[in-house]
């Protein structure tokens, strides 16, 4: 049996936006489908790389385009096109650096560390794409197309509406850290799960796929 994460690898923030050199390589897979903590060790705590992508995200403050709400954590999210709803749940880093991952298949989680979806800055969920052979809540995230819409309800009643911008898949060794979680002029939606080849032996898939949205709309509470 065999367990597929949406494992983003080592979340160097801090590294993503001092330098474009890549993260290591991704966290393995755990082979009775229980996420494990990456054998990677990162030289930077969590608390410096928040300041750092904080830090970075106040510079475009000035330059920002579109629409932009402020902060309110996720509640839930809804994928029309690919059958998708689930309750968040939050994310953080393991004490390796880590992007930490969802224990139940079924159910996406939000990057808490970092922006808000809907407010100024890359919003980041993950998803598990299979458990134990069987498909996940991210199972057909790589058919996203270009225009599909993402909604995700958040804390303080609104919806907030993404349209998907681009579908890429990358190698996780060489996975765009600063792409993914750098600083940006707007406010944007990541959503990331495994994909490619699954490697047997060493029991992780060897690509990540990233789904990049921007926010085009807002719902507001019923009444």
């Amino acid at each position: 049996m065999a367990a597929g994460l949406a494992i983003v690898g080592v979340v160097l923030i801090w590294s993503a936006l001092a330098s474009p050199s890549p993260p290591d390589s991704a966290v393995a897979d755990a082979p009775d489908g229980y996420s494990q903590p990456s054998t990677s060790q990162s030289s930077h705590r969590p608390s410096r790389e928040r300041a750092r992508a904080l830090a970075g995200q106040i510079d475009v403050r000035d330059k920002i385009t579109g629409l932009v709400l402020p902060e309110s954590d996720p509640v839930s999210i809804s994928i029309p096109r690919i059958g998708v709803r689930s309750t968040l749940v939050n994310l953080g880093l393991d004490e390796s650096g880590a992007l930490e991952t969802p224990r139940d298949p079924a159910v996406a989680g939000w990057f808490s560390r970092g922006a808000a979806p809907g407010a100024l800055g890359p919003a980041v969920v993950a998803g598990h794409v299979t458990w134990d052979g069987a498909p996940a809540v991210f199972y057909r995230l790589g058919s996203l197309r270009r225009g599909d819409r993402v909604a995700v309800t958040r804390k303080d009643g609104r919806t907030a509406v993404f349209a998907v911008s681009r579908v890429a898949r990358f190698s996780k060794s060489l996975f765009p850290s600063r792409a993914v979680y750098g600083p940006v002029d707007h406010a944007g939606l990541r959503l990331i799960t495994c994909g490619g080849t699954y490697d047997w032996n060493r029991r992780t898939y060897l690509d990540n796929v990233v789904v990049f949205a921007r926010l085009e709309g807002v719902r507001e509470p019923r009444g």
